[in-house]
C-alpha cells in the first residue's frame, strides 16, 4: 500500500513542531533557571507563584514604610533632645531666679535667655521632614506649619497658637499591623497620643510656662517663680521624658518589624524559587533526550520519505 506523502508530511511537521517546542522550553528553562514562566507550563504552580509574589510585594512596601518611619522617628528624637535641654535649663533658671539675691539686672539677663529659648522652641515646633515635605508635629494636619505666634509691642512672643491636629498618621508595617512615630504638638483631650508642647493629661504647656517664667523674671516676681513657674516647668520636663521614652519604644518596635519582614521576605524568595525554579540537572537530562529525539525523528523521516517517493514513482 502506498503511503500518502501529504498525510505523512503533515504528521511529520506536527511531530517536529512538538519536539522543537519541547527543546525550546527546556533551553529556556536552562538559560533562565525558571520552570514556570506562563500559566500553561503549570497552572497550579503559576497560581501559587503569583500569590507568593503578591506577598513579596507587600513585604517590600512594609519595609519601605518602616524605613520612612525610622527616618522620621530619628528626626523627632533630635528635636526631643533639644527640647529636653531647654526644659532642663528653664528649670535651672527658675531656681536661680527665685533665689538670686542680686539686682534686677541679673533677672533681666535670665529673662532674655528664656526669651531666646522661646524663639528656638517655636522653631523646633515647626520642624519639617524635608524628605516628605511635611511638618513633624502637626499631627494629621502636617502640610502647613503647626504653630503660629503673637508678638507684643517689644517684638517678643506673647502667645503661641496650634493649627495642627491632635491625631497622628498611621502606617502599615506588616499584615494587620500599623505604627506611628508622630507626636501631636498639642492634645487637650482626654484620649489619644500625648501632646508634645501642650498636653492636658500631663499638665504640660511649655510655651505658656516659658512665657510666664520670662515675664516673672522681668518683673522680679520671685514668689510667682517659686510657686508657679518651677512646678510647671517640671511638668514640661516630665512630659519630655515620657516622649523620649515613647520614641524609643516606637523605634524598637520598628526594628523588630524590620527584622521580621526581612526574614519573611527571604522565606518567600525560597518559596517562589521552589514553585517556579527548574532543577538544572534534570532539565539538562531532559533537554539532551529531547535533542536526541529530534535528531532521531529527522533521520527516520528522511528514510521514510525516500521509501514513500520510491513507492510513489514505482
Amino acid at each position: 500500500m502506498r503511503v500518502s506523502i501529504h498525510a505523512y508530511t503533515d504528521s511529520m511537521l506536527n511531530q517536529f513542531n512538538a519536539l522543537a517546542g519541547r527543546q525550546f522550553n527546556l533551553q529556556n528553562q536552562a538559560s533562565t533557571g525558571l520552570r514556570v514562566q506562563s500559566a500553561s507550563d503549570d497552572p497550579a504552580a503559576m497560581a501559587n507563584t503569583l500569590a507568593l509574589i503578591a506577598k513579596k510585594n507587600a513585604d517590600t512596601q512594609y519595609a519601605q514604610n518602616i524605613t520612612t518611619l525610622q527616618d522620621r522617628g530619628n528626626l523627632i528624637y533630635g528635636v526631643l533632645q533639644t527640647l529636653q535641654a531647654h526644659t532642663t535649663r528653664a528649670g535651672e533658671l527658675a531656681t536661680i531666679g527665685a533665689n538670686d539675691p542680686t539686682s534686677s539686672d541679673a533677672l533681666k539677663n535670665y529673662a532674655k535667655e528664656v526669651n531666646d529659648m522661646i524663639e528656638d522652641t517655636v522653631k523646633q515646633a515647626n520642624s519639617k521632614d524635608t524628605t516628605s515635605g511635611t511638618y513633624l508635629f502637626g499631627g494629621t494636619a502636617s502640610n502647613s506649619a503647626p504653630f503660629s505666634v503673637t508678638r507684643n509691642a517689644n517684638g517678643d512672643i506673647s502667645g503661641v497658637t496650634y493649627n495642627g491636629s491632635s491625631s497622628v498618621n498611621q502606617s502599615e508595617i506588616g499584615e494587620n499591623q500599623t505604627s506611628s512615630v508622630d507626636v501631636p504638638g498639642v492634645n487637650n483631650g482626654a484620649t489619644g497620643a500625648r501632646g508634645l508642647f501642650t498636653d492636658s493629661q500631663s499638665g504640660a504647656d511649655f510655651f505658656n510656662h516659658l512665657i510666664s517664667l520670662r515675664d516673672h523674671l522681668l518683673a522680679g516676681n520671685k514668689t510667682a517663680i517659686t510657686s508657679n513657674d518651677s512646678p510647671n516647668i517640671q511638668k514640661d520636663e516630665n512630659n519630655l521624658a515620657y516622649q523620649v521614652a515613647s520614641n524609643g519604644v516606637a523605634q524598637n518596635r520598628l526594628a523588630t518589624a524590620a527584622s521580621f519582614i526581612s526574614d519573611h521576605s527571604q522565606s518567600l524568595d525560597k518559596a517562589i524559587s521552589n514553585q517556579s525554579s527548574a532543577d538544572l540537572v534534570q532539565t539538562m537530562v531532559e533537554l539532551n533526550r529531547a535533542q536526541n529525539g529530534y535528531q532521531a525523528a529527522l533521520q527516520t523521516s528522511a528514510k521514510v520519505m525516500q521509501m514513500s517517493i520510491l513507492n510513489y514513482i514505482s
